[in-house]
């Protein structure tokens, strides 16, 4: 890993760091926050995937959330959406191609030579931080819209890997909503087994209550995506069914936007810290 940026933030630094993927077949940057509390222990980390059009900057510049990875002595995660280089497949749409990996293992052509963001985020990116940054055992993941999906998705199938887990505006159901559909079937073909694979609300119906990290979602309900996209109410129905440990915050007035992120991106740290935690 090259590092490529440093900020001084809060008394942490704010890093971009460049390195050649395997699992990608390309180069990809990924911000990584390093509270000052890394300098003398190792800390835990948070994974942030981040939603379309993004890239690893988006998060870092608009949160404001190196404040709480300070306070809370938490390093920090933000990698690209998706795979980049002029040789990566890409589609005029914003929806579909660079800046919209859905956090899947694709496997039709022209995109499973480069987008396997699954593999990416689950298995080359936490050695990378293992070798590179003072890290202790305990991990937690969130996200925003695409990346909300990425990060409820990638929780649920490792369940034991993740302390807990939050979204903001997430993706709970890709296989009901136009944009996961879409994706789904340019990365995976029409096949359902596959797309089960990748779909929040799917994989919460297969899973042991026990195995589940405890879950936080906030939605604007301001949010023009809402209707159509993102539908929380069908994750919260198989949740409350199930009983699993799921808070939803419905917040009046609040859009799709990284304001929306900014205002509650405290709240999930907290959330966050205290599954984090020593004690």
């Amino acid at each position: 890993m090259k590092q490529i940026e440093n900020w001084q933030s809060f008394g942490g630094e704010q890093q971009i760091w460049e390195h050649t993927s395997d699992t990608l077949n390309c180069d990809m940057n990924v911000a990584v926050f390093v509270p000052s509390k890394a300098k003398t222990e190792p800390c835990p980390l948070l994974y942030w995937l981040s939603g379309l059009t993004c890239t690893e900057k988006n998060f870092i510049e608009k949160s404001g959330y190196q404040r709480f990875a300070e306070e809370y002595g938490i390093i920090v995660v933000a990698p690209d959406t998706s795979p980049r280089g002029d040789d990566v497949a890409d589609d005029d749409a914003y929806d579909l191609g660079k800046g919209a990996g859905f956090y899947v293992n694709a496997t039709l052509s022209p995109w499973q030579s480069h987008y396997q963001m699954y593999d990416y985020v689950t298995l080359e990116l936490p050695k990378l931080i293992a070798d590179n940054f003072n890290i202790n055992q305990k991990a937690s993941i969130s996200g925003h819209s695409m990346g909300g999906h990425g990060a409820l998705m990638i929780g649920l199938r490792n369940p034991e890997a993740f302390a807990s887990i939050s979204a903001f505006s997430a993706i709970v159901a890709p296989m009901q909503v136009p944009w996961g559909k879409k994706a789904f079937s340019a990365y995976l073909d029409n096949n359902v087994s596959e797309w089960q694979k990748y779909d929040s609300t799917e994989l919460l119906k297969g899973l042991d209550v026990p195995k589940v990290p405890p879950i936080l979602i906030e939605q604007g309900l301001a949010d023009q995506f809402l209707a159509e996209q993102l539908k929380p109410e069908i994750f919260e129905s198989v949740a409350k069914d199930k009983g699993i440990d799921l808070t939803l915050n419905l917040r009046e007035s609040y859009d799709h936007s990284y304001y929306f992120v900014a205002t509650f991106i405290g709240e999930h740290f907290k959330f966050h810290a205290k599954f984090l935690s020593d004690s």
